[in-house]
């Protein structure tokens, strides 16, 4: 039951970011005279790849544009907000990340979002040098919930799925830790709790509580605690 790494969704685990992005999917699709409501941004689009949002956008609601052009548009907004602030961090991040580095846990940032957000949180938060990788939706072809990222994140640390951890908000997430074979603590937020979670290991109410189940479940009870 020994753990060696922890490997961190980025999105809707690492920081409350998901409202922000229904307010920058909203500003582009203004444009086009549509709005989408919270509660369509919840079922479909919550945790999903930007690429996979702007295709189904399109296809579901009959815009009068391309997928390419909805990224390129997300894409610019994510950027001007990354430029005057970071997402703010879900509660008991900093804390669980300090009592993990305190351990002699390898760190990881496994999303499926591009780079530029992860490296604006872990920037502004003086989370660089804690961090031993990020892997990110621009590393791999295929992104979550496909097991690319994951699998990659094993590859540079050198480590197989069961020296790892990974903790989800999204059934999206969860099930590419599945299929990578990570163990995966699932978060809930108010974006996906309506998701399917039976992969999970446990679902936990937030990221206190999985600082608690780590410790307790992989790492204390394989020193014999």
């Amino acid at each position: 039951m020994s753990i060696q790494a922890v490997l961190f969704d980025h999105d809707g685990t690492l920081v409350n970011s998901e409202p922000v992005h229904l307010g920058l999917w909203n500003s582009v699709l203004s444009t086009y005279g549509f709005q989408l409501s919270d509660q369509q941004y919840k079922d479909l689009y919550a945790g999903v790849p930007t690429p996979a949002n702007a295709s189904d956008l399109v296809s579901r609601f009959g815009l009068p544009t391309d997928a390419i052009a909805l990224v390129e548009a997300k894409n610019l907004e994510t950027t001007r907000y990354l430029k005057r602030q970071s997402f703010p961090l879900m509660p008991g991040v900093a804390q669980t990340i300090s009592s993990f580095h305190r351990l002699g846990l390898k760190l990881g940032v496994v999303t499926g979002a591009s780079a530029n957000g992860v490296r604006v949180t872990l920037r502004a938060n003086e989370f660089e040098p804690l961090f031993s990788l990020t892997v990110s939706g621009d590393d791999v072809l295929k992104s979550k919930p496909e097991p690319d990222c994951y699998l990659l994140a094993l590859e540079r640390l050198s480590l197989k799925p069961e020296d790892c951890v990974a903790i989800e908000d999204t059934e999206h997430g969860l099930r590419a830790a599945a299929m990578a074979g990570i163990r995966c603590l699932a978060i809930p937020t108010e974006m996906s709790r309506h998701h399917d979670f039976s992969l999970a290991s446990a679902v936990l109410p937030n990221m206190n509580a999985a600082c608690d189940y780590i410790q307790r479940v992989y790492l204390n009870s394989a020193r014999g605690a």
